[in-house]
């Protein structure tokens, strides 16, 4: 039954509810299923009660489960998440925060730089946002306040360091994106990758400038407070260069060919227990958080996949599709004016929505599905989510150490 008015209905009710807070998940089924059930009904075959369940939306709600379920490509998220997960649990983080600020003591505003650098080789060991900014939250955020670092500007290093586990691989979303566009993970990550080191190190470059322009931010550190060298030395051997060397052998075997996506995750989950027992960290409680998080996550990205293609599938069989199409071709852009109008609306989504529903609802609704643009899409997404007024780290940050003044 084709009804674009009620599709555009549909995606009018899907963003409200989104906005007033409501999983995105159960929504995007809820919506799905509502609306799919008035798309697909023939009033006329509804004789008994239980006609009225005989429903086509019911078996397509169904084969969008199996198919999340069967889909090879997705293996690599729970896996990847596991190592991520075991290594924040087993306190390595912790341990590379502390050497890499010692190490960088006479660069101005170290312990920000070293906060940037924890950043980048976490985003590569968990994937995620939240992971990344909630754990630096609690760890750097605390040591840079006691070393009297400016509070507005320590909450900006950790945010935008967080942010760069949406880019840098194995970046959960380019799993996603390349699971929704059939694309090879592998073709994502060799695409995202040097954009996102660049990223990094244009962090790192704007805090040593910001810092010699205004010292006063961000302290040097007592002589008193920074250990012997052989000790510095000794802890960076210790901490980075295992951590690194896990995460080199990781996506080096998926960039070198020698592993798909699932089996170097595989191999980096494992590594990361290795790395928990070597450390002396390895308990069962730990284990257990681990296990008990990851089955979390993987969960909801699971459930996300299965109401998002009923979602759109509904949506695209009430003709939405057409409808949105045929409004922006009656714009007659020119390719870069349609690419520059793109960024702009997943730039003001990213403000109030997660990267979640963006990448799995209004990305395959208007744009095509090109590696270069995802590159793009990913740091739009990474700067919007910096953005006042919502700002989806702001408030990730908030969670974990406080409004800044």
């Amino acid at each position: 039954m084709t009804n674009p008015e009620v599709a555009i209905l549909m995606l009018s009710s899907f963003i409200v509810m989104v906005l007033l807070g409501f999983p995105v998940a159960f929504t995007l089924l809820a919506m799905g299923v509502f609306f799919g059930y008035y798309a697909y009904l023939d009033a006329g075959s509804i004789q008994t009660i239980s006609d009225a369940f005989n429903n086509n939306i019911f078996y397509l709600l169904n084969q969008n489960t199996y198919s999340v379920m069967e889909n090879d490509t997705l293996v690599a998220i729970p896996l990847f998440l596991f190592m991520g997960y075991v290594v924040e649990r087993a306190n390595i983080v912790n341990k590379l925060f502390y050497s890499l600020q010692m190490a960088a003591r006479n660069l101005p505003g170290s312990m920000a730089i070293a906060a940037l650098i924890t950043c980048t080789v976490f985003s590569t060991a968990s994937g995620i946002v939240g992971a990344v900014v909630t754990l630096m939250g609690l760890l750097a955020f605390p040591a840079m306040i006691k070393a009297n670092y400016d509070k507005s500007f320590s909450a900006g290093v950790i945010c935008s360091g967080g942010t760069l586990g949406i880019l840098i691989p194995p970046s959960i979303m380019l799993i996603v994106y390349a699971a929704i566009a059939e694309l090879s993970p592998l073709r994502l990550y060799a695409a995202a990758m040097i954009p996102g080191l660049l990223l990094a190190g244009s962090y790192i470059i704007y805090v040593i400038i910001r810092v010699m322009l205004n010292p006063s931010i961000a302290p040097k550190p007592r002589d008193e407070d920074v250990p012997p060298r052989r000790v510095v030395y000794w802890q960076l051997l210790t901490s980075f260069v295992p951590l690194t060397a896990l995460i080199m052998l990781v996506l080096g075997s998926i960039l070198g060919g020698l592993a798909t996506p699932a089996e170097a995750a595989a191999m980096g989950a494992s590594g990361g227990l290795g790395l928990a027992v070597i450390y002396r960290s390895f308990s069962w409680e730990m284990l257990k958080d681990s296990v008990y998080l990851t089955a979390k996550a993987t969960a909801m990205v699971c459930w996300l996949f299965v109401g998002s293609w009923t979602f759109a599938s509904v949506f695209s069989y009430l003709g939405g599709h057409e409808i949105i199409e045929h409004f922006i071709l009656g714009f007659d852009l020119a390719p870069w004016q349609f690419l520059i109008l793109a960024q702009i609306i997943i730039f003001l989504l990213g403000w109030p929505l997660e990267w979640v529903p963006i990448v799995l609802i209004v990305v395959p609704i208007i744009l095509p599905t090109m590696v270069w643009f995802l590159v793009l899409m990913a740091i739009n997404l990474q700067t919007s989510f910096l953005t006042p007024p919502y700002g989806y780290v702001r408030l990730l940050s908030e969670r974990s150490f406080g409004r800044p003044n």
